[in-house]
């Protein structure tokens, strides 16, 4: 069995001033995340503004992760298109690199059906067959359903191993539950609905919130598979502010913004993502005290 552990953080592309990636804020922040709560970096996916990243500048960002992490966490490369034939390119170079696993995100805009999207996801897998696969269901951003029975026929391809649900529907990850082995990985894709999905088998989160709270979610999580659920619920109730607030507008101008107010050096978006407004910063100013998560 594939163990890309319990909390996944999907890692922010940090730039400088120019636009540019900050390569060396990457690798700074990355060993931060190893080091507190990250079992899995979950590179150039949506909270990395991948769509607006160069493949170059994607395979510089695995690297610079992978080494600064080396021995202390695993990597993940976001390798999905909605291209099937340039998503297998990038996935056999990510496996070259040597990496944990490759997310996979349904295809965007192009709208294909679930036969399509079983063969989409099946040719990348197959076309690199020792590369662990998760795949990533966000309907709301690409705006096709992964299906619970499509997902169980994909996970029937070895090293189709996990998936990041992040409809935002409980009932359909139990249906997943249902259908899929014990040992294919459910992860929740919002961090609201991490405890939820934990309840119903589900194995961890691909998390925004593991950039200010990553040890704990992990707290949280071992609670739970402990049996101290009450414990598991207390520390839930008690981040449930900050996971609303992270998604007050469009991931991952909140969560930058946080970073901020720590003292981190991310830079700004790329267009077409932009800056907040104040009202943005101001909540995530309140809520951030009140969890004792600003700097002195």
């Amino acid at each position: 069995m594939v163990n890309f552990g319990r909390v996944l953080t999907a890692m922010i592309t940090p730039f400088n001033q120019d636009g540019s990636v900050n390569y060396a804020v990457t690798e700074k922040l990355a060993n931060y995340l190893a080091n507190n709560g990250t079992d899995t970096l979950v590179v150039c996916g949506t909270t990395g503004e991948s769509p607006t990243l160069s493949w170059d500048e994607e395979f510089e960002l695995f690297q610079v992760v992978k080494n600064a992490v080396a021995g202390n966490a695993k990597v993940m490369a976001g390798t999905g298109s909605n291209s099937t034939a340039e998503a297998i390119t990038a996935t056999q170079k990510a496996a070259k690199m040597g990496l944990a696993g490759s997310l996979q995100v349904v295809p965007y805009y192009n709208k294909p059906p679930q036969s399509g999207l079983y063969q989409h996801f099946k040719a990348i897998a197959q076309a690199s067959s020792d590369l662990p696969i998760m795949l990533y269901n966000v309907p709301g951003r690409t705006s096709q359903n992964l299906l619970p029975e499509t997902i169980a026929q994909l996970a029937e391809i070895p090293n189709v191993v996990a998936v990041k649900e992040a409809s935002g529907d409980l009932d359909q990850a139990s249906q997943i539950r249902r259908l899929t082995p014990t040992d294919f990985a459910i992860y929740s894709g919002d961090d609201s609905l991490t405890l939820p999905l934990l309840a119903i088998g589900g194995q961890g989160v691909v998390s925004v919130a593991g950039h200010l709270v990553g040890s704990q979610l992990q707290q949280m999580i071992q609670a739970f598979e402990a049996g101290q659920v009450q414990t598991a619920i207390q520390i839930h109730l008690k981040l449930f502010s900050l996971f609303k607030a992270l998604f007050i507008t469009t991931n991952p101008i909140p969560v930058k913004e946080a970073l901020k107010l720590q003292g981190w050096d991310v830079g700004s978006y790329r267009l077409p993502l932009c800056d907040p407004d104040d009202s943005v910063r101001a909540t995530l100013k309140r809520v951030m005290a009140e969890l004792d998560l600003l700097k002195e």
